[in-house]
This record gives structure tokens, sequence and C-alpha cells, in this order.
């Protein structure tokens, strides 16, 4: 027998999909009072949000017969037609937060009109309307819930601890702060002040409050313009990440959203900057007209859905990867550090065009630690042989392995112009700068020299091969041979030409020149491997950025490996070359930077 749902239970069934937890009270209260012009909001939390949520806002308020249908499901002052609904400007359009909310709570309203002599006040129980008064308050609205899901308690036992509650609403009122930094919000728990975000004029000031001073010298600005869309924020530094993506902020037209597609191009903007499992610190800011996203896809809102996610993916990735690319090219304007710098993190050239900070960082995961190349395997970057280029000596971009012979006297080579000091270990070259002391990984530059070296001649269609006198052959598994049967025409760019030999073994006939001396099988084996563990999922283009990586990995000086110093020289002249001077193709970081007055002052010659 098919029945119509009581009121009652069908705002129940609403609340579940709307109020997940405490959190989603004070978002959905929150955005209510945004909404309604709100510059001062104040969020009162006891027990987690548990026994109270109360929000206070100096908004326009409500008249008493708005007040009375605020609380009826489908109620709403943000839609009218179907237009409305596709083109939504307001944080809040449904209706359903609070009747939602109000079915499974003691629920009170209180609401007074700017213009108004006196106020009204609703309460609620358990989705019944009980009282609806005159009373006297302040211009705006405050909603108080107490005992949340008290009548479900089902949903009741599915709360966490205080603490963890508590810091999701935490993290909702951040979130909503970085969002609207104009706007003062304060927040309490259970009498005492947690956090008092007054309104600011610099966003940037919210987010450094919001995020942490100490990612004030890390944050880049972020502006970039495509059609009717921009994109501002800022991004941080991919020497400072998180292993999870809570430094991630989005917001799409003043709405904080998670959205894979923002995220997913966040990432491909910082590829090859960040370790693999590492996220991010991100405050990016779209603004696209109304009727091009739809906000209507979550009952929570936390998604959103974009008419052109191709588009929208793009602009974001591009406008990442601009700024990155743009901050790797002042790396040398170094300051003092702090009296007691962190050994945590190494600080770039961010922040607000303030002078750069840089602060030794300890490499904790993913060391070098390789064994020393046999000499007969080594790839010298040049020999000390009179001027004459060795058999093996990497042929430089495209110009026979000159170095840039005509390079303009005025050009500044960051890297090129460094006073060589030395080797650290034969692993790290030391090198002094105008301002102080910079250390470079020398297989990570080398690595990323050999990566952009390779990735050019191979779309100019240049890639030198070299061919083998006897071609080796590979012996693969079923699986594996049906891996590299797909490879095998992309390959062929890169100066490897692989052919079938019969059933499951390949000849490789010829490689690229700059892995000359090297053994291939390994090479071809890993390539392979990352082919399976990417799966069908990821295009070609990333797929082969993968290979290209491992070739560049393969032919590299390595650590352990003695340089004289023309070598070095030629290495830091190549590396100025770079596209991306600072990260290896992984995502390792090339160089760590000390300033004088940092050593200076840890030697206490200056306090």
């Amino acid at each position: 027998m098919i029945r119509i749902l009581p009121e009652i239970l069908s705002n129940k069934i609403a609340a579940g999909e709307v109020v997940e937890r405490p959190a989603s009270v004070v978002k959905e209260l929150v955005e209510n009072a945004l909404d309604a012009g709100s510059r001062r909001i104040m969020i009162e939390i006891e027990r987690g949000g548990q026994r109270l949520v109360r929000v206070s806002d100096d908004g326009v308020g409500m008249s008493r017969d708005d007040a009375m249908l605020a609380v009826e499901r489908y109620a709403t002052s943000k839609i009218y037609s179907d237009a409305d609904l596709f083109s939504i400007s307001t944080l809040g359009f449904r209706g359903e937060a609070l009747p939602s909310i109000a079915s499974v709570s003691k629920f009170s309203l209180i609401t007074r009109e700017k213009d108004a002599s006196v106020g009204t006040a609703v309460d609620v129980e358990g989705g019944k309307l009980k009282k609806v008064s005159e009373t006297g308050a302040p211009a705006g609205t405050m909603i108080t819930v107490k005992q949340l899901f008290y009548n479900t308690p089902a949903r009741r036992k599915f709360l966490k601890t205080i603490g963890t509650e508590m810091g999701h609403i935490a993290d909702t009122i951040a979130s909503t702060a970085l969002g609207q930094p104009g706007i003062q919000l304060r927040l309490q728990h259970d009498g005492r002040s947690v956090k008092d975000w007054p309104g600011v004029t610099d966003p940037i000031d919210r987010v450094v409050d919001v995020l942490g001073k100490n990612l004030e010298q890390n944050l880049c600005p972020l502006d970039h313009q495509d059609g009717r869309m921009s994109i501002s924020g800022w991004i941080c530094n991919p020497r400072v990440s998180r292993r999870t993506s809570k430094g991630i902020y989005v917001f799409t037209n003043g709405r904080w959203v998670r959205d894979p597609v923002i995220q997913h191009a966040l990432f491909e903007g910082y590829a090859g900057r960040l370790m693999k499992g590492q996220f991010p610190v991100a405050v990016l800011f779209l603004r696209l007209p109304f009727d091009e996203v739809d906000v209507n896809v979550h009952p929570a809102k936390q998604q959103v859905r974009f008419h052109s996610p191709n588009r929208v993916h793009d602009a974001v990735r591009t406008a990442v990867f601009n700024t990155l690319k743009r901050s790797d090219r002042s790396v040398w304007a170094l300051e003092e550090a702090p009296a007691e710098p962190s050994v945590s993190e190494t600080v770039r050239p961010f922040g607000r065009g303030r002078p750069d900070v840089f602060r030794p960082r300890k490499e904790a995961s993913h060391p070098v630690v390789e064994s020393a190349t046999p000499a007969a395997e080594r790839i010298p970057i040049r020999q000390n042989n009179g001027g004459q280029a060795s058999k093996n000596r990497l042929p430089e971009f495209g110009d026979g392995g000159q170095i840039e012979n005509q390079k303009s006297l005025w050009v500044k080579r960051p890297f090129g112009d460094l006073k060589i000091i030395g080797q650290l270990h034969e692993t790290y070259i030391l090198c002094q700068s105008r301002d102080g002391l910079i250390l470079l990984d020398q297989h990570a530059a080398h690595e990323r020299i050999r990566f952009e070296q390779l990735k050019t001649l191979a779309k100019a269609s240049e890639t030198a091969s070299q061919k083998r006198i006897v071609a080796e052959t590979l012996d693969l598994s079923f699986a594996e041979a049906d891996t590299l049967k797909k490879l095998i025409p992309e390959l062929w760019a890169f100066g490897l030409d692989i052919e079938p030999f019969g059933g499951n073994t390949f000849a490789v006939k010829s490689i690229p020149a700059l892995l000359g001396g090297r053994e291939i099988k390994p090479l071809v084996m890993e390539m392979i491997d990352t082919v399976a563990e990417l799966g069908g999922d990821h295009g070609m283009e990333k797929i082969l950025d993968r290979c290209l990586i491992l070739m560049a990995c393969h032919g590299t000086v390595r650590a352990n490996q003695a340089l004289t110093e023309e070598e070095i020289r030629e290495l830091l002249c190549r590396l100025d070359a770079c596209e991306n001077s600072s990260h290896c193709p992984h995502g390792r970081p090339i160089w760590l930077a000390w300033s004088l007055r940092y050593l200076e002052k840890s030697f206490h010659r200056i306090v």
C-alpha cells in the first residue's frame, strides 16, 4: 500500500540529507545570515553542538509573517522561477534548511527588521510549531538549536566525540571566514572564545589569519582571466605541503565547495613539483556567470556542476602552472631568517611582495640514497679533456652540445653565476651566492635537466638514437607484452625503437643517445610497471610523461659520484635553461638555501 508521508517524517528524511552533524547546522545558519546582508555573525556552541548551536547576526531581519514561513518546508525568498533555479547567486535557496533542522531539535527563531518596533519569536519542537510571539530584540536574527537529534537517537549515536564535532565546526567557520574576508565572525565554545575573525579590507590578511602566519612568506598571489571567468587567490610554495587535502579551499562565486574537477586541475598545475602522496595548500576563488554553474546537485550544497568543466579545468591548471613558473624565476633574493628558524621547511620567494626568507629543511622523506655508479657507466656532464667533448657527453637542447655562446651579457644566470665551493659527500653541490649558501642535489638537478631535454627533443621529433649492434631481447609475460605493444609507437618518438620478436619476446633496436651506456631492460620493465599502475584512467600524455621521468632518472649522475668543477659548472648552466629549476620530475626539491644573516645568527656572530 502506498501512502503519503506525514510532513514531520518527510522533514526528518530531508534533515538526514541536509543535517549530517552539528557543523551542517552551523553552515546552513551562517549562510542564511550572509544572504541576509550581515556584517557581524556570532556563533555559540555547547558540547560540540550537541547541546546548543546559536547563530546571531545583524542582517535585515524578518517580519512576523516571514518568520513563520521560514520554518515551513520549501519556503524561500531566493528563487521564484525555473530561470532563478539555474542562475543562483545566493548561498541558500532551497528552503529546506530551517524546517529540516527544526524537525530534529528544539528550535527557536528571534528576529526583527531594522525599521520595526518589535521583534518576533518562533518556537518549534521536533517539527511542531509551539509558539509565535512578539518580543524585544535587536535588528537582525538569532536562531537557537538545542538538543540536536534528540528525537532521532539512531542519528545521534553516529555523532563523534565533542572534540571531533567541534573540529568540524571550526573548519566550517574557518572556510567561511576565508570566503568572506569583510565579515566579522566570532566563534565560542562552552562560553570560551575559540576565534574572532574581524572584517578586513585586504583578503590576504584573512588568509594569513586562517592558514597561519608561518605560511605568509610561502603564499604566491594568483590572478587569471579566461573570458567571463576569473580565477584569483593564493597558492603555496610546493615545498610546503600537507598529507591531506585539508589545506585546499575552493570558492565558486563565493560558495565554499569540494570540487573534484578543480582539485584535479590544481594537482595538474603542481605536476612535477609535489612528492607523491602530498597535497598543496591553496585558496582559490572562481568567478563565473551564475548560469554557467549548477549549485543544485548536492543536498548540502558542497559540490557544483559546471556547464563547461573542461574549460574550468584547463583555466585552473594554467593559472596554477603559470604562477608557479613565475615564482621559480626569482630565487635568489635572500633576506634575514628569523632569530629561531624552523628546520621543518624551506621558505621561498612567496608572500605579498616582501623580501624573501629562506630556512633550512630536513629532507625526511624520499631521500636520495643510491649506490655509487661504476666508473665505466658514468655519464659525465663534461670531461676535462682539453675542450674536446666526451663521447658520452649529453647533447644540449638542440644546439649540438654547445652552451649558449651568444648569451647576452646583461642576462642574469641564477645558477650559472654562482661561485662553486665543492661537493658534500659527492652528492650535494655547495655554492656561494651573493647573499648566502646554496646547496643542490646533483641527482635531482641533472634529472630535471634530462627530463626537459628529452621532452623538448621529443616534441621537435629530433631525439637522437643510438643503434644497438646486437639487439637486446626482452622476454615478457602476456600482460607485460600487451602493455608494451601499446607503448611502442609512442616510445619511438623518444628514440627508443622496440620491435616484436615473436611471441612475448621483443627486441630493442636502438635507444636514446642520452641513455648511451645504460642497461635498457630495467628501464623498459619500469615503464611497463608504471603503465600498469596508472591503469586506463590516465591519458597517453600523462603515461608518456611518467616514462620520460623514468628515462631521465636512468640517465643521470647519481649520489656518491664525484664531479669536476667543470662538470658542476655545466650542470648549473643547464639548470638555468630549465622551465622548472626548483624541482626534479618526481617533485623533490633541487636546491636549498641559507642567507648569510641566518648563518651569522646561528653562530651568534650577530643577535
